[in-house]
């Protein structure tokens, strides 16, 4: 029966079949193989049969009621993702398989343990890099970085060019590779870093070496820093012991060695790395240990320095000999092993004790290289690279004089209650050749040549009686000594006695007090000012009527070079120490230009000044002076309650200063010019001119013949240069006849201004 519309019929389903249409439904021969059988499940809708199946008949139909017990069912089949649905998998993916009844092997402990290793490995090279990273990040870029200069450094040589001190941080100059021995570099590898050549700036087999000691000791007693790794801490780190040191210090090692190499490096490090005692480099630490350039020690004292980088402190030759050699000997003993040098020579070198004499501490040479330093930046400016200064002094002249000072005063110091002392040793031209500017460099540095201002006593008069001089007098002029009131002040001799009228030369050989302040006051005390910096001195002057007796302090190098013009025929002499300045390469950048000298004193005064000067040592306060063969001349001086006890002599070939006294300007047991000074002088200048020709002083005065009368027609009896007695009053009174002085003018006078003035103030006439 058809349903629809039309043609269209519609058909109703049927049960029946014909026997002879084909059976489409599919048997169990049809059905896919290979899987495996699902599983029966109880009480489950899907496994009921759909058909119903009749006795006889391998058709199945579609029941809907209960299976029969003994039917049989079709296995289950396993459930598929729909992926494989798609790609037609026909059988279940591996995961879903059921796990096999083989047991699972185990993984062995070594394996689990290398495996633990590995990650932990992992892990930490990671966690390494990141810190590495970190602290790298903390350094300036490294492409910006730059050697930082090392400090300069000053030598300071003496007249033969002989090195007499270092001043500088380093306390040493910096020297090429090349011109050290080769032993020297060598003794500093085999011991510190026998890998240098091997590695790129960090050793890892040399840190394996020390963490394996350090473990087996059970304390630090290895390191494993390479010479690049100390170099790089020196330049540009700390000290401090941390991690992020140890991280840049690495990182810096490899860029050195990067970018200067192996001697560049090694060179640096030589001339950096400090050996206790304030020396910084192989050549300080020579000269402060050993007192030679390290281009001239042997085996064993290099040996010695090298040893000295791992404690600079504990292991000093100077603290402690002993442990200096033992440490010696072992880097003796790995230079042979490295093959640096033969076992005979390791041999040698065992048997070599002491190594070398070790040097003095700076002794008075200090005050000198003080003194070149302080002068230093006004002949060359700022300055960022080693100097070489070439001084004026002789180191034999220096060493006598701080020899016989320090004798002197160790010897009738205590006794006269003197505890420091000074001498400066000039040529008539103003070339220092010894000063000493105390008792001890290393008690105290204070330079009291240079610096010190002490009243000069008596050894200021010879500028009162150069004044004279000039203005006319002779040293045959006469003055009378006795008693002198000048509104409250009564000026004495040392003596207290008077002796009435005397030359000019007697009254300055004896030193007398009372004519010194007449002539004083004759002149004027400006007048002997004035002539007192014209001849050398340059500390400030009170004009004063005490001038004369040398009340105003001055120094005892500006005293020296007043001096200077009587030894030299009356050229102006300033004192000076620095010949030349020159770079360590050999640039010059200072050189003492010689100029003309400047005749300051005309040659008659000279002579004249000589001559009274020479009796000073025949007869005078000086006359305990020996200095055989030479004819030499000076003033003592000696301050109020001898405070100050002065010597000043000289020759044509030198001028000596020898000062004594105390710091705090106490007063001495009655120490004078012509005691302990006049000894100290004549000790230091009999060694100054052994071997030197023996030469005249300038001038040839001579004193008038006995005689010879003065009182000639136009010669006037005067109390000053140029002018009269004042009226109705006696300078002079006694039995003895009157004395004049004799004004014979041979030249004319300096003109100054006249003391006329001066005397009606005072006198009030």
């Amino acid at each position: 029966m058809g349903i629809g519309r039309g043609r269209e019929e519609r058909r109703e389903p049927r049960f029946d079949v014909r026997p002879d249409a084909p059976d489409l439904r599919l048997s169990p021969e049809d059905r896919p193989t290979g899987g495996p059988a699902p599983r029966p499940e109880a009480n489950s809708r899907r496994d009921e049969p759909l058909f119903d199946a009749r006795p006889g008949d391998d058709r199945r139909e579609p029941g809907f009621g209960a299976p029969a017990d003994d039917a049989p069912r079709d296995p289950p089949r396993e459930k598929t993702s729909y992926w494989d649905w798609v790609m037609g998998r026909s059988r279940p993916s591996r995961k879903r398989r059921e796990p096999s009844r083989r047991p699972r092997r185990r993984r062995s402990f070594l394996g689990r343990f290398v495996a633990l290793a590995l990650t932990l490995c992992l892990f930490g090279a990671v966690g390494a890099g990141g810190v590495v990273a970190y602290y790298t990040s903390r350094l300036p870029p490294i492409q910006n970085l730059e050697i930082p200069k090392r400090p300069p450094n000053v030598q300071i040589v003496s007249l033969d060019g002989k090195p007499i001190a270092n001043r500088g941080e380093t306390g040493g100059a910096n020297v090429p590779l090349s011109e050290m021995p080769k032993f020297v570099p060598q003794a500093f590898i085999a011991i510190e870093d026998r890998r240098f050549y091997d590695h790129w700036g960090v050793d890892v087999f040399g840190l394996a070496r020390a963490l394996k000691a350090n473990i087996e000791r059970g304390t630090v007693a290895q390191g494993g820093s390479t010479l690049t790794q100390q170099l790089a801490k020196n330049l540009f780190l700390t000290p401090a012991r941390s991690l992020e040191r140890k991280v840049q210090e690495a990182v810096l090692a490899f860029w050195l060695e990067r970018k200067f190499g192996k001697q560049k490096i090694l060179e640096m490090y030589l001339n950096r790395v400090y050996f206790g005692a304030g020396a910084y480099g192989v050549e300080a630490a020579s000269q402060r240990y050993f007192g030679k350039s390290i281009r001239k020690v042997n085996i064993t004292e290099a040996a010695i320095l090298a040893g000295l980088v791992k404690a600079p402190s504990r292991l000093s030759p100077s603290h402690d000999p002993e442990a200096a050699r033992a440490r010696a000997d072992l880097v003796l003993q790995a230079m042979a092993d490295e093959g640096y040098i033969t076992r005979d020579q390791a041999q040698t070198a065992f048997r070599t004790s002491p190594p070398a004499p070790l040097p003095k501490p700076e002794g008075a040479v200090g005050y000198v290289a003080d003194w070149v330093m302080d002068q230093l930046d006004s002949l060359v400016g700022l300055y960022d690279e080693d100097l070489v200064v070439e001084t004026t002094i002789d180191t034999a002249l220096e060493t006598e004089a701080e020899r016989d000072l320090a004798e002197g005063i160790a010897k009738r110091g205590g006794k006269l209650k003197v505890t420091q002392g000074v001498l400066v040793a000039m040529e008539p031209d103003g070339a220092v050749r010894a000063l000493v500017g105390g008792k001890s460099y290393a008690e105290s540095q204070f330079n009291r040549a240079v610096e010190a201002r002490r009243q000069p006593g008596s050894a200021f008069k010879p500028f009162v009686y150069l004044a004279a001089l000039e203005l006319g007098l002779t040293p045959d002029s006469i003055r009378v000594d006795e008693p002198v009131q000048l509104k409250g002040w009564n000026p004495e001799n040392y003596t207290r006695r008077y002796e009435g009228p005397m030359t000019l030369t007697r009254a300055l050989s004896q030193s007398i007090n009372t004519v010194a302040v007449r002539l004083g006051v004759e002149v004027g005390p400006e007048n002997v000012v004035n002539t007192a910096h014209r001849v050398g001195i340059t500390s400030q002057l009170a004009p004063n009527p005490s001038i004369a007796l040398g009340t105003s302090e001055v120094s005892p190098l500006e005293l020296a070079a007043a001096y200077a013009p009587f030894a030299n025929g009356g050229f102006e002499a300033k004192p000076y120490v620095v010949r030349l300045v020159k770079t360590a390469d050999g640039e010059t950048l200072y050189q003492r230009r010689v100029e003309p000298p400047k005749e300051i004193v005309d040659p008659e005064r000279v002579g004249m000044m000589n001559a009274m000067l020479q009796e000073t040592l025949r007869s005078g306060t000086a006359r305990a002076a020996k200095l055989a063969g030479w004819p030499a001349a000076g003033k003592t001086g000696t301050s109020q309650e001898f405070r100050d006890a002065w010597f000043v002599g000289y020759t044509s070939r030198m001028v000596t200063v020898v000062w004594l006294g105390n710091d705090d300007n106490s007063p001495t047991r009655h120490a004078s010019g012509g005691g302990l000074p006049v000894e100290i002088w004549s000790r230091f200048m009999t060694r100054a001119h052994e071997g030197a020709e023996v030469a005249a002083l300038p001038g040839d005065w001579s004193p008038r013949v006995a005689g010879y009368d003065d009182r000639q027609p136009g010669d006037v009896y005067q109390t000053g240069p140029g002018q009269g007695p004042p009226r109705g009053e006696e300078p002079y009174a006694g039995d003895y006849p009157r004395e004049e002085y004799v004004v014979r003018e041979r030249r004319a006078p300096n003109p100054i201004r006249e003391p006329l003035g001066f005397l009606k103030k005072l006198f009030g006439g």
